[in-house]
């Protein structure tokens, strides 16, 4: 099956021929699926910012190739437009990037911009504010006026809007309280399910991802060493460690039972599946 999203040995240097020359990328072969949620894990200057940035054309590589749907979307001017109408990303802290006099003017932006008439832009920025829980009459509220997370929201509801086949969000929780952690990502999901999107979340928080995504990718010193699901890339929680991640608290237990010689699986990442494996163990010794 051919990937939506792909990248082929990218590479990106900053200030090359500088003394402050430095390898963000370094080669990479990453790949996206149709309908797939990925997730993309990683410390602090691994990469994983600047690889989302070179998925849609915001950053050109060094050397190597993106490609969307097949094509390099360094073909030409117009093949790189259209790759960042379907390649949505949201920045972290994206609240900070509102500028429109209104909620309705803000999301309609990137619509706009896509050349499409008044009736479907109108029925996008509806749609979109659905999504992300905005009512009708909030969508001629000011922005400012709004709560954070509620800014979040349309800051979110503005790529969507677009309804890229690609949705890229980095950190999209980052700062909001549990409640807020939990309606974010069920918007997203909801996206993801009406649309058969790709989703890509960017996140440091393990218990998250572990949670949400289907495959996990980690960027380390840009490269990627791990991939795979979440239970096959938390099953190397040394490794993960040593690249300056952890693995879900849940799984840290688990790892810490089996050196204790605990017959159980350690590759468990979420609650109900360390309940499944305490009940199994249970049974086991029970007979």
């Amino acid at each position: 099956m051919t990937p939506i999203l792909e990248t082929r040995r990218l590479s990106h240097i900053y200030s090359a021929g500088t003394p402050f020359q430095h390898t963000a990328l370094d080669e990479v072969d990453f790949t996206a699926h149709e309908g797939e949620y990925l997730g993309l894990i990683g410390r602090t200057g691994s990469g994983k910012s600047t690889l989302i940035q070179h998925l849609n054309g915001l950053l050109k590589p060094t050397s190597g190739q993106v490609l969307f749907q097949g094509e390099d979307i360094w073909s030409s001017p117009k093949k790189t437009r259209a790759t960042r109408f379907q390649v949505g990303l949201v920045f972290q802290y994206p609240e900070y990037q509102l500028f429109e006099e209104t909620v309705y003017k803000d999301i309609s932006f990137g619509p706009k911009n896509m050349g499409l008439d008044a009736k479907e832009v109108d029925r996008r920025v509806r749609s979109a504010a659905c999504f992300v829980g905005l009512r009708d009459d909030q969508l001629q509220a000011s922005p400012f006026e709004l709560s954070g997370g509620q800014k979040r929201r349309v800051a979110i509801a503005g790529v969507i809007a677009m309804e890229p086949r690609v949705l890229i969000l980095d950190e999209p929780t980052a700062g909001l309280d549990p409640v807020g952690v939990e309606s974010i990502l069920g918007n997203i999901r909801d996206y993801h399910k009406a649309h058969n999107a790709t989703i890509i979340l960017v996140s440091h928080s393990m218990e998250e991802v572990a949670r949400t995504v289907d495959r996990l990718v980690v960027v380390s010193n840009g490269r990627i060493p791990l991939e795979g699901t979440p239970r096959e890339v938390f099953r190397h929680g040394d490794e993960l460690e040593e690249m300056g991640l952890g693995v879900p608290q849940i799984t840290r237990v688990f790892h810490r039972l089996r050196s204790m010689g605990v017959d159980i699986d350690p590759s468990v990442y979420t609650i109900a599946q360390a309940r499944q494996a305490i009940l199994d163990r249970l049974g086991k010794g029970a007979k």
